[in-house]
């Protein structure tokens, strides 16, 4: 009988707009964060709790050869000579399988930009016509060893990063980081965008290659962890990352670069791009996940990509099969003269950073990107709390500095994201979704649930 004596306490379990009878009397609820699973098939649910030890050892193994991953810049190479594969009349692109059919226009921009860098078309018009003609083969990043930021489009003259594992041995790959705006990767081919990718080949590649022999090797987990607690989170936010690395390869710079014209230009390049570590940053990730491959029983995630059209994951333990679903357009700020009808749905490996607990997952490192979208320091705490509901463990290096330093959640469980309905949390910048015009804003959203249903649901089925 003293219930009805004492205040009224309410949590809400259905719609949220069910609680706003009770906020205009002045009662006071809590809205359970509740989400349906991504199965309705609650024998799969079933089968994984049956072989849970099992799973549970196998996503232990793989998450411990992440952990233990040791990657560090060793070098640089034009990708036709260094990339596995690579072929002169291939492109690698951001994202799962596509065909130029069902390319979106920042990644055929891309691509044209690119066959033009070639000299393979001296107009757009002509490069739109090669490469739709059937001559030029298309192929994933992912499947070369390689990443590359939004349209992710890697040729065979364009010079790259050579990251090294050095604790399994496997390599990475990414190209140099052109900066912001009109710009190939997100889908520009003007001629000031393929003069810089040229300077880039020309003078930025063969002053750090000399750089980075000098140096032998310059170890980017160590900047990535120093990064995070500088307000970085390495994949929107590069600042700090690029710092550390412009102190790293600086001195280097200016003692193997004859010319100081060229040194000077190169260090201001770098200097005056927030973002040019992100390229290592996604390499560095990269090059971690992959040893995490090819674990048996094992349900974690070792990619997340997009090509603007799909977004894909691909698991440890199913080889290298890709699970995909509609891409979608994030929540944004967006340039003056721009909205979100504007926008390409989401676009690029970076999300490679997420799988590695690393951008929106560690985006309680760096709350100023929230801002992008309106959000506040809590709204970034909150992000990253819920990461850990579906992911396997914690990073042993990469730590939050708010959290008390808690490990960023680390290994996304596809078993834990179907059954809780969380889906993965991404930062990222934002294309225009016609050819030609670049960067238009940058914001954030969820990943779709598509990917991540039919990857629990194959793992489940195939469980023996």
């Amino acid at each position: 009988m003293k219930l009805f004596e004492s205040e009224l306490k309410v949590v809400n379990i259905g719609l949220e707009s069910f609680r706003q009878g009770l906020t205009d009397c002045g009662v006071k609820s809590v809205q359970a964060q509740f989400k349906p699973p991504l199965s309705s098939e609650a024998a799969l649910f079933a089968g994984t709790a049956k072989y849970s030890a099992r799973i549970n050892k196998a996503n232990e193994k793989a998450l411990a050869r992440v952990l233990e991953a040791k990657p560090a810049l060793v070098g640089m190479g034009v990708a036709l000579a260094v990339i596995p594969g690579m072929k002169r009349d291939l492109i690698l692109h951001a994202g799962p399988p596509v065909t130029w059919e069902r390319m979106c226009g920042p990644m055929r921009g891309g691509i044209m930009a690119a066959l033009m860098y070639e000299g393979l078309a001296k107009t757009p018009k002509q490069a739109e016509k090669l490469a739709a003609s059937g001559k030029i083969k298309y192929a994933p990043c992912h499947e070369h060893n390689a990443v590359g930021p939004m349209a992710g489009i890697i040729s065979a003259s364009m010079p790259v990063f050579i990251v090294k594992n050095e604790a399994a041995g496997n390599y990475a790959y990414a190209t140099q980081n052109e900066g912001l705006g009109k710009v190939l990767r997100y889908g520009a081919y003007s001629p000031e965008v393929i003069e810089r990718l040229k300077w880039m080949e020309t003078a930025l590649y063969p002053t750090l290659n000399a750089a980075i022999a000098y140096l032998g090797r310059i170890d980017l987990k160590t900047i990535v962890a120093q990064a995070l607690h500088m307000g970085d989170e390495v994949h929107n936010r590069n600042r700090a990352g690029t710092s550390l690395f412009y102190r790293a390869i600086a001195p280097a710079v200016i003692k193997t670069c004859r010319d100081t014209a060229t040194a000077a230009k190169v260090l201001e390049f770098i200097n005056g791009n927030d973002h040019f570590f992100l390229n290592l940053s996604m390499a560095l990730s990269k090059a971690s996940l992959d040893a995490g491959r090819g674990v048996k029983d094992s349900s974690l995630v070792v990619v997340m990509a997009r090509n603007g059209t799909d977004f894909g994951v691909q698991l440890s333990g199913t080889g290298d099969r890709w699970f995909t679903g509609p891409a979608q357009v994030p929540d944004a700020l967006y340039f003056p003269g721009y909205t979100k009808a504007d926008a390409n749905p989401d676009i690029g490996d970076s999300a490679i950073t997420e799988t590695n607990g690393l951008g929106g997952f560690a985006i309680a490192a760096a709350p100023a990107i929230v801002q992008f979208v309106g959000g506040t320091a809590e709204d970034a705490v909150n992000y990253t709390l819920a990461m850990y509901e579906i992911t396997v463990g914690e990073n042993n290096i990469y730590k939050i500095p708010y959290l008390n330093f808690r490990g960023t959640p680390t290994g996304i469980d596809v078993i834990k994201v179907a059954r809780t309905g969380i889906l993965p949390f991404i930062d990222t910048g934002v294309a225009h979704k016609n050819a030609g015009i670049g960067q238009v804003g940058a914001g954030v959203l969820s990943a779709p649930p598509e990917p991540f249903a039919k990857a629990f649901e194959h793992f489940a089925r195939n469980l023996k």
